[in-house]
């Protein structure tokens, strides 16, 4: 297929800020939990070579967290799921409908891209799922419920907080994409704590870069991978709930440093310097309490075209044909991903991607963006398959060729540009505009 022109649409669904000339009454916030492990046996996400190969119970459970932060009226949601990827479409759009009354700006919800989570794309109509995989039909059906229940539980329990956020460079990821030495990576480590009024933590939140790929592929059983591990450690140190975000891990593998081996060993070595970072935090200025969000959609056309019918069979072959049909439907007319902007005060940006995003995504916002801290949320809101960088996606390679990218050369720039000019407009950077 010849490429496709690029198009690109930007509409600002939401963009509201906290108003300067009244003093800000201050941050509030509630945390809740839902189990969301499928109670029967799935398709799992992740490793094209199980094909529709069914779960073989639980190694650990898979949880969705909900964090909802107020100020000054406006609500943000932060939803951090074991999932592989961000809801679907048809998910998102559930989890709006039933939020709506509660006026949220923005909602985020993130899945941590672990590989042994449950197939979430299936859908109850013939050759989609319907009649063949009703455990895994069944379950899609049901998640945006269990996401929506936890925010709207997290929204019952607004307290007064404070927040508060450290960073650091750790080693602990690698590129397992680049073919120019040296190979590049993003070490960055991002911690944000919410704390009570009491000065007790309320949450801690952790953003890192590196595919949740530890426990071996044959293995069917659920399991969060190491961010659930790095999850337990944090909370057993901390007496407070965790939250892990990926970062833009779509080139970024764990590594492991010397001594350590295995999804759980793993975690708890991360865990180890995010609990060293929320100390440093602790004792950080409290951010301004102003919130601000801007969601925007965005089109895309395609590198290749997967509602082919010859790409549909090959797709097909490699991964199965039910999860296939479900894709092609998603991608049909071409792809119109969406981002979510928060702004925290004038410190904490937040940029939801719908995929898994190259690491220099990442570290040219933090660049650009003149901000303390900037994160790129992965496999948030949607998921359309690696977003590379263009020169990534020129050395080619698993993740960067049309096969693994088929939305635009560009799209992950595009996206990150309007972000950037969203991150800016929300701190009154661009005077004089109507």
């Amino acid at each position: 297929m010849k490429p496709s022109i690029v198009a690109f649409v930007s509409i600002a669904l939401a963009a509201r800020a906290v108003a300067t000339e009244e003093p800000a009454a201050g941050f509030r916030a509630g945390v809740a939990t839902r189990d969301v492990t499928p109670a029967a046996a799935t398709p799992m996400w992740g490793y094209a070579a199980r094909h529709d190969a069914l779960s073989r119970g639980v190694h650990d459970p898979l949880l969705a967290r909900a964090l909802v932060v107020e100020a000054g009226g406006v609500k943000l949601a932060i939803v951090a799921t074991d999932l592989g990827r961000g809801p679907t479409p048809a998910m998102t759009a559930r989890i709006r409908k039933i939020l709506a009354p509660r006026g949220f700006a923005g909602i985020l919800v993130c899945g941590s891209h672990t590989h042994h989570g449950p197939v979430v794309e299936l859908t109850d109509a013939p050759g989609k799922g319907g009649g063949k995989f009703d455990a895994a039909v069944a379950y899609a059906r049901e998640l945006p419920e269990k996401i929506a229940a936890a925010v709207a539980e997290a929204d019952d329990r607004l307290e007064p907080v404070a927040v508060r956020a450290a960073a650091g460079d750790v080693p602990m990821n690698r590129n397992r994409h680049s073919k120019r030495a040296p190979e590049s990576t993003d070490p960055r480590l991002t911690v944000v704590r919410v704390d009570r009024a009491d000065g007790s933590p309320l949450v801690l939140m952790a953003n890192y870069a590196a595919h949740p790929v530890m426990r071996p592929g044959d293995d069917l059983t659920f399991s969060a991978d190491y961010p659930g591990a790095m999850r337990l450690a944090i909370e057993e140190r901390l007496k407070a709930p965790a939250m892990f975000l990926q970062g833009a891990g779509g080139d970024m593998s764990p590594n492991p440093p010397a001594g350590v081996r295995g999804a759980d060993e793993f975690g708890r070595a991360l865990a180890l310097e995010a609990l060293a970072l929320a100390e440093t935090a602790k004792a950080a200025e409290p951010v301004k309490p102003t919130l601000a969000v801007t969601v925007e959609r965005h089109e895309f056309g395609a590198r290749l075209d997967v509602t082919n019918p010859v790409n549909r069979l090959i797709y097909g072959r490699v991964f199965f044909p039910e999860l296939v049909e479900n894709f092609a439907d998603e991608y049909a007319g071409g792809m119109r991903p969406e981002t979510t902007v928060a702004l925290l005060g004038d410190s904490i940006g937040l940029v939801g991607l719908p995929g898994e995003p190259f690491h220099a995504h990442a570290t040219r916002l933090r660049q650009r963006a003149d901000l303390p801290f900037a994160l790129v949320l992965g496999c948030c809101n949607g998921h359309f398959l690696y977003l590379p960088t263009i020169e990534a996606a020129a050395q080619g390679g698993y993740g960067a060729d049309p096969r693994m990218s088929p939305i635009a050369l560009g799209a992950g720039e595009r996206m990150l540009d309007r972000a950037l000019v969203s991150l800016y407009r929300m701190r009154g950077r661009f005077p004089g505009e109507k």
